[in-house]
């Protein structure tokens, strides 16, 4: 969610495509595979593809991504239904700082909802929807699907899956679970210039410039920046490192925040012993 949104306007001065790829190289020399860090949504008419990235998308074994069943809506819908519905939940209202009450009404007011149509939904799902207003993206042209779509006559293996995803969600603890909805109203006032400028650092891969961007918003929450993405990211090591040793060349396609330093995939597998090496 970090990096989840980028406009459909601010398309001038889009840069040249440089998005962040990485080799990996397994302790023995053998070519492990490469690592690609997504944005799910561009201006439609930014190029990313390079040379480098092309040739990973040829000589790659298969795919691997955090959830591989994007445009299966039915799927996403009733994953999302069944894990996020409680009865007799605390106002929506309730669940926010008073500081924030104002911001919550106009956030509602803007997707058309009423406070009582979250009555029975979970604080974190209530999170969830409430970022989708913020988001005027074009997930049609997100990198994840057009790379489903290349791999769609080759293995595609998936890190947690839609319900794997919910779940960290769901699992969060309620104190968090707010954090993360404060987060969102809080963050409903970012404009079309910001995503725009997410769009350019992801297309120069400007990796340092993502981290920073780590740092803020929600996962400025030292909580959830644990389970949002440090956790996730130890997990997504140990099963890449089962990928490697069975021999397989992956290309590991995920949120570019999961790739950002200190504790991003590279160096998680660099402090295993592999080699990881940007490819320019």
């Amino acid at each position: 969610m970090a990096l989840a949104s980028c406009g459909k306007d601010g398309r001038a001065d889009i840069p040249p495509p440089s998005p962040a790829l990485w080799h990996v190289t397994a302790p023995d020399g053998r070519s492990a595979g490469w690592l690609f860090g997504t944005i799910h949504a561009l201006p439609e008419d930014a190029r990313w593809r390079t040379p480098a990235i092309e040739k990973a998308i040829v000589d790659a074994d298969l795919l691997v991504v955090e959830a591989k069943d994007l445009e299966d809506t039915g799927k996403l819908a009733a994953t999302f239904t069944r894990l996020s519905h409680t009865p007799e939940q605390p106002a929506l209202s309730e669940r926010v700082p008073a500081s924030l009450q104002d911001r919550l009404r106009r956030l509602l007011a803007k997707g058309g909802y009423r406070e009582a149509d979250f009555k029975a939904i979970e604080t974190w799902a209530a999170a969830i929807m409430l970022a989708q207003l913020a988001d005027d993206s074009i997930g049609e042209n997100g990198v994840d699907r057009a790379l489903l779509k290349d791999f769609k006559a080759r293995p595609v293996e998936e890190l947690e899956g839609v319900e794997g995803q919910f779940r960290i969600f769901d699992t969060l603890p309620e104190a968090d679970q707010r954090d993360l909805l404060g987060a969102v109203v809080e963050e409903d006032t970012m404009d079309a210039s910001d995503s725009a400028r997410l769009a350019k650092l992801w297309l120069k891969g400007d990796m340092d410039a993502i981290a920073r961007e780590g740092d803020e918003g929600m996962l400025a929450d030292p909580e959830l920046k644990q389970a949002l993405l440090i956790n996730r990211n130890r997990l997504w090591a140990d099963k890449l490192l089962a990928l490697y040793a069975a021999g397989k060349r992956p290309l590991v396609a995920v949120g570019a925040a999961h790739l950002a330093p200190p504790e991003g995939l590279p160096e998680l597998l660099a402090a295993k012993g592999y080699r990881v090496s940007r490819v320019r």
